[in-house]
């Protein structure tokens, strides 16, 4: 590779590290460790019983053995492991405010990234179209999240299209472990592949703690007034001109995106799977400590 691409590639991964590590830092430290609890609860030591301790928690070997009670001390088995799944469709590089949905996809990603390592947490990264693009297995480490970050702003997609779906079976394919697994995605496929996508939703939930970021942009929902415009489908290559100055066909655009909208969301609500709804060139980050906040609250 060109020593002066590669200089670019490293100047950019740094300059994401930069800027999410503080808001990790700043922000959202508590309560990512709040809402991802660990696998269970593993044995750390014996103590003697006081009054008021859990009596299911009386070791009764060491109790028979000593003739005084004594309890177990329980602590977190805290470890996670989690993969994040970035959709990197054509459909991405769309964005009419100040970044694409590729670059708000990886900024979160990036948090997302940092908040595991920096509570000793393992991440994996799948990348996917409507094929599975790239697998980087789980592991620890900020090098190891440099790499992710470096993958997700760098990697050139074979594909055109988006297949969800195809990605979640995968994960349950390779995934054996529970994880918390992040799709980071527009979810803009076809109205036919949401059945399919609802059934592996559930599937994947059942295995996994499923977490949709839905990535949005304002002009994909509705369209400014400007006149003649010609549109090409990203993923598809199919081009058409509409004139934006029609209020009808301004209205039918807005519409036909509601539609989608509300078959995503109730696909999601169905298969019992929380989303986040996310907009290029607003913050995330406050979306994101409340989205995790309200998922603490919720289950306690």
């Amino acid at each position: 590779m060109d020593p002066a691409v590669t200089r670019e590639i490293l100047k950019k991964v740094r300059q994401v590290e930069l800027r999410t590590r503080r808001l990790v830092t700043d922000a959202l430290a508590g309560e990512y460790h709040s809402v991802f609890k660990g696998r269970g609860m593993d044995f750390d030591e014996v103590r003697e019983y006081t009054p008021g301790d859990e009596v299911r928690l009386i070791d009764w070997n060491v109790t028979a053995r000593t003739g005084t009670p004594f309890i177990k001390k329980l602590r977190e088995e805290r470890e996670l492991t989690i993969l994040l799944a970035v959709d990197v469709s054509a459909s991405g590089h769309f964005g009419s405010q100040t970044q694409s949905k590729q670059e708000l996809a990886a900024e979160v990603a990036s948090v997302l990234a940092f908040s595991a390592i920096r509570n000793r947490d393992k991440v994996g990264l799948l990348l996917f179209t409507d094929e599975v693009e790239q697998f980087i297995p789980p592991t620890k480490g900020r090098t190891h999240v440099l790499r992710v970050i470096r993958e997700i702003l760098f990697h050139t997609p074979h594909r055109r299209g988006t297949d969800v779906a195809a990605a979640l079976d995968f994960i349950n394919d390779v995934q054996k472990r529970r994880a918390v697994v992040f799709v980071i995605s527009d979810f803009i496929e076809s109205p036919e592949a949401f059945e399919r996508l609802r059934r592996q939703m559930r599937l994947t939930n059942k295995r996994h703690d499923l977490v949709l970021l839905h990535l949005r942009d304002r002009h994909e929902e509705e369209l400014p007034p400007i006149g003649l415009l010609t549109l090409e489908d990203p993923e598809t290559g199919e081009v058409m001109e509409i004139d934006t100055g029609n209020k009808d066909v301004r209205n039918s655009f807005s519409a036909l995106a509601k539609e989608r909208m509300n078959e995503f969301r109730r696909c999601a609500r169905q298969a019992g799977v929380d989303t986040l709804e996310l907009r290029t060139g607003e913050s995330y980050i406050h979306a994101l400590y409340t989205f995790f906040k309200n998922r603490t609250s919720r289950r306690l």
